[in-house]
């Protein structure tokens, strides 16, 4: 294994460094599940009032589920950028986008206005949502990784992971305190605009520490190097996805198999069981978003835990942990929370969201090691974006059409469980990254075909 030659960051740079990157990502997730909480709740009716109810929240989550087509696309645009311009400027682009369109869905005419177009106006502006958050997880947690050295990458790479439980608890928080001071009526008619108006303000916050701080010297070292090559023999880099397909093609698809368990799972856990507790379970829209909010909490707290356990144990075990535990926790997860009590519902989620948390925790500087510095956002973009298309898009959706076709838990247990075992497959196929010195691992050298890769 390569040693650990980067220089470290110095410890307030890189606080600062992760203090940046949270906030980033914590806005940027919070107006992703904003979005996501709200499709579950009011846009059935708000959006698809002709519809059946059930069908209202099926077109919903669809609209929610285009945000996820959105991201493979966000994820090539802003990885080759981030490849060739740095990953700094392209974070700021990202906030500005993610903030713009959730502030404007604040502002939209409903059906009841506009009729039709009211649908599509929301859809045109999930679509600039996915295509943001497509491109800012990536620049976001290599900016940590690669300042930080390689003793401690996964805890310090984990902080912006935080950044989504941290925007899920400022969402379902905003949310759950609105659903409780105004009245139904109150909040399906101007309520629900409150929450995405406020975007504005927090942007405005994201963008003030964003812009403080430094470009990755890891990144600045490599497009240095870049330039010496060109200068003294003409030697022309290729584009970073004709790179990352030809050198990292099989890192990419680890990456995206072991995606999937930590999708899937999240979006069921935190999206849909709003829709399943509150009508399958007859549990009240309050109930259900508090015990999302406690957990939350809770999530927020295990990540970085998981993240230092990774940098002593390595990052598959730790990511095995919660795939595995995912898996056998769904059928316990949903008798749970049909005994109907805030309890159990809390137990369920709160004990998904800590497995979970074993999975994304890791995942950060897993991804990061991967690949070579000049193809890394590409590359971890790719292969984090492009398996959402199929994991985290359609969950609720397929959740939510299992429930309607059969009634019972039991077929979304097994979607679940069948995520799981993808996961556990991937990262069998993959070899350990722990303390791989990110400057040096070579362009033409896949992290999991090198000699020596395992811990």
């Amino acid at each position: 294994m390569a040693a650990a030659t980067t220089a470290p960051t110095p410890p307030g740079s890189l606080k600062r460094i992760v203090a940046a990157s949270l906030i980033g990502t914590t806005i940027e997730w919070y107006d992703f599940f904003l979005y996501g909480s709200a499709a579950a709740l009011v846009f059935n009716k708000l959006f698809f009032p002709e519809s059946d109810p059930l069908v209202g929240t099926l077109l919903s989550f669809l609209t929610y589920a285009v945000g996820f087509a959105a991201r493979p696309l966000g994820a090539l645009v802003f990885g080759h950028y981030g490849d060739r311009l740095g990953r700094k400027k392209l974070l700021v682009l990202s906030l500005l986008l993610m903030g713009g369109a959730t502030f404007a869905i604040g502002l939209l005419p409903t059906h009841a206005t506009v009729g039709s177009a009211a649908p599509v106006l929301l859809t045109v502006l999930r679509l600039v949502q996915g295509f943001a958050l497509g491109g800012e997880w990536g620049g976001a947690v290599l900016l940590v990784s690669e300042h930080g050295d390689a003793k401690r990458r996964g805890f310090w790479a984990s902080w912006p992971q935080t950044g989504a439980p941290a925007g899920q608890l400022l969402a379902t928080g905003v949310l759950s305190a609105l659903t409780a001071l105004l009245s139904d009526a109150a909040f399906a008619s101007w309520g629900w605009r409150v929450p995405f108006l406020l975007s504005g303000v927090l942007v405005v916050v994201g963008l003030w520490i964003r812009l403080s701080v430094d470009e990755s010297p890891v990144f600045k070292a490599a497009l240095a190097a870049a330039e010496q090559r060109k200068a003294a023999a003409g030697q022309v880099e290729k584009m970073p996805l004709v790179a990352v397909l030809k050198h990292h093609w099989r890192d990419v698809l680890i990456a995206m198999g072991a995606r999937m368990a930590e999708n899937i799972s999240y979006y069921v856990i935190t999206a849909f069981i709003l829709v399943y507790a509150t009508t399958q379970v007859g549990l009240t829209k309050q109930t259900a978003l508090n015990a999302v909010l406690i957990a939350s909490a809770v999530h927020f707290a295990v990540i970085p835990a998981w993240g230092a356990l990774s940098d002593r144990i390595g990052r598959r075990p730790v990511y095995l942990i919660g795939a595995v535990g995912v898996g056998a926790w769904m059928f316990p997860f949903f008798r749970l929370i049909d005994q109907g009590s805030f309890g159990s519902l809390l137990l369920a989620v709160t004990v998904g969201l800590v497995l979970h948390g074993a999975m994304y925790a890791p995942q950060a500087a897993f991804f990061s090691e991967m690949f070579a510095t000049r193809m890394r956002y590409s590359g971890a973009s790719i292969g984090a974006q492009f398996s959402s298309v199929a994991a985290g898009a359609p969950a609720p959706l397929i959740a939510t059409a299992l429930l309607a076709d059969h009634g019972s838990s039991t077929p979304i247990a097994l979607y679940v469980i069948a995520a799981a075992l993808l996961t556990v497959i991937a990262l069998a196929c993959a070899r350990e990254t722990r303390d791989r010195d990110l400057a040096e691992i070579a362009e033409d050298a896949p992290a999991n075909s090198r000699v020596g890769a395992d811990a």
